[in-house]
């Protein structure tokens, strides 16, 4: 088993990049303990989709509330059984998010928030963007059968990833892996999933480094 150079790894991607699938078999293969976001409790997300305006500043403050309170609980509690945790999501996805679904007022306003609680939670070692292309994330979407993402515009999806890769650019003092997996199926081909860990288990040095499969 190869030993991780990290103490903390996030998996980040659009929605249907896979960020869950490897977070979980890395945590499963490495016995790192698991952090998994549980947007399925919130109630406002399926109503996002049907009413985009109304309910997307109560979905990104919720949304941001509990990424905070999850990692705060997880990030700050010893394990005396590993010290190696890898989670599906960073929190500065709400920011990300916000940009992209609220009015510029109410974006300000979101933004005073989040950087009050980001500045409290400490960053990951290593943050592994997937990236997709738009039309594989679609056909990922489609594949899980949510009701509520079967009607995601093509549209939002690119402008999300957008929003990630100007994210991804600031991060100077971070170490970012970006890895374009178009031409791999890591979650039902464990050769392209020993792939992803060749790369991902390796000490890099701050800033983006871009591995294409």
């Amino acid at each position: 088993m190869t030993t991780s150079p990290y103490r903390f790894i996030a998996i980040e991607g659009t929605i249907g990049a896979g960020k869950t699938s490897l977070a979980t078999k890395i945590s499963a293969d490495f016995n790192a303990r698991l952090i998994l976001e549980q947007f399925e409790d919130n109630a406002f997300l399926p109503k996002f989709y049907e009413d985009q305006e109304k309910y997307a500043f109560p979905l990104e403050m919720s949304f941001m509330a509990s990424r905070f309170q999850q990692l705060k609980d997880h990030l700050g509690i010893p394990d005396l059984f590993t010290d190696f945790i890898v989670s599906d999501y960073y929190v500065a996805k709400s920011l990300i998010f916000a940009r992209e679904t609220l009015q510029p007022d109410e974006f300000l306003l979101f933004q005073r928030f989040f950087n009050l609680i980001d500045l409290s939670l400490p960053k990951p070692d290593l943050l592994v963007y997937l990236y997709l292309e738009v039309d594989k994330l679609q056909e990922n979407i489609r594949k899980r059968g949510r009701s509520y993402e079967q009607h995601i515009p093509n549209e939002y999806l690119a402008n999300i990833q957008t929003g990630y890769f100007e994210f991804l650019k600031q991060q100077k003092d971070m170490r970012v892996l970006l890895l374009d997996t178009n031409r791999l199926d890591f979650v039902n081909n464990n050769d392209d999933y020993q792939k992803i860990l060749e790369v991902v288990f390796q000490a890099y040095p701050a800033g983006i480094h871009r591995i294409i499969f």
